[in-house]
């Protein structure tokens, strides 16, 4: 699984944990939910910082928090 994969997985993950679609995410988190769409997108992925700690804020939680897993920690190193 790659970083942005794992990211993904990680906002649906905080999002069923509060019982909240993630086009209510975009909306609490003032993004526009065309890029919430486009960030879930296998397709397309498009995934900012900007767009993340939007999010976190959105579910009340530090960048920290977010990444504070072991799946994030156990990422092995991308080298392209």
């Amino acid at each position: 699984m790659d970083i942005k994969d794992l990211i993904v997985r990680r906002f649906v993950e905080l999002c069923n944990e509060r019982n909240m679609k993630i086009n209510e995410l975009a909306n609490v988190s003032g993004v526009t939910p065309s890029t919430a769409y486009s960030m879930m997108d296998k397709s397309r992925r498009d995934i900012s910082i900007r767009t993340i700690k939007k999010f976190c804020d959105g579910l009340e939680i530090t960048l920290g928090e977010f990444f504070s897993t072991d799946d994030f920690d156990s990422l092995e190193q991308e080298i392209i």
